[in-house]
């Protein structure tokens, strides 16, 4: 979708800005050439008009332009994510504890320095229990990060949630310590 745009861009900034002035050169009978309609030179200091300014454009100009945004924003979307903490639940709960609010506390001060971007809170559960209870409580959990976030400033157009219940487990294993690291939510940053 974003090279279509791109290239409906360039085509209109072709049409917009014509052609190049050339200098026409007329030759006389005797063979020699002389300029014939040429317009008058410009001095340095002229400042440029944007429609020379998108003529001296060339596409790979454009492109490098769009490439370079891209990577900003994916950079900022790199960061972005780095920044955003997991949160922790108690074995079947949904309830946010001190620690998971301190680190809800800490998003919602990033995300409102981000004001636009939009933001998937990932509900995720422990593999015991079936695969329906599980989605349903990793639904509570991202809804109740969700409501926590949105108290504390955070736009609600830009949160969603998804439930994975016990699909993705960040740990593998049977005790204690690998379930209790799967009982989170994570926070991804949609492009």
């Amino acid at each position: 979708m974003r090279t279509r745009r791109l290239f409906l861009l360039l085509i209109a900034v072709f049409m917009t800005a014509g052609c190049a002035m050339q200098e026409v050169v007329k030759k006389d009978d005797a063979g020699v050439t002389a300029p014939v309609s040429r317009p008058a030179d410009r001095s340095k200091s002229d400042v440029t008009s944007p429609k020379q300014s998108l003529a001296a454009t060339t596409p790979q100009d454009m492109l490098q332009s769009a490439s370079d945004k891209q990577s900003r924003n994916a950079s900022t979307v790199v960061k972005l994510h780095s920044a955003l903490d997991k949160i922790y639940f108690d074995f079947d709960s949904e309830n946010l504890s001190e620690s998971a609010r301190n680190t809800l506390t800490k998003n919602a001060d990033v995300l409102k320095k981000q004001p636009a971007q939009k933001i998937r809170i990932e509900g995720n559960c422990d593999d015991r229990g079936s695969a329906e209870y599980n989605l349903a409580l990793g639904e509570r959990r991202a809804k109740s990060a969700q409501q926590y976030l949105i108290t504390l400033g955070v736009k609600p157009e830009l949160l969603s949630t998804i439930s994975y219940g016990k699909e993705k487990p960040a740990v593998p294993g049977n005790d204690e310590a690998s379930w209790a690291k799967n009982r989170r939510d994570e926070f991804v940053v949609l492009k």
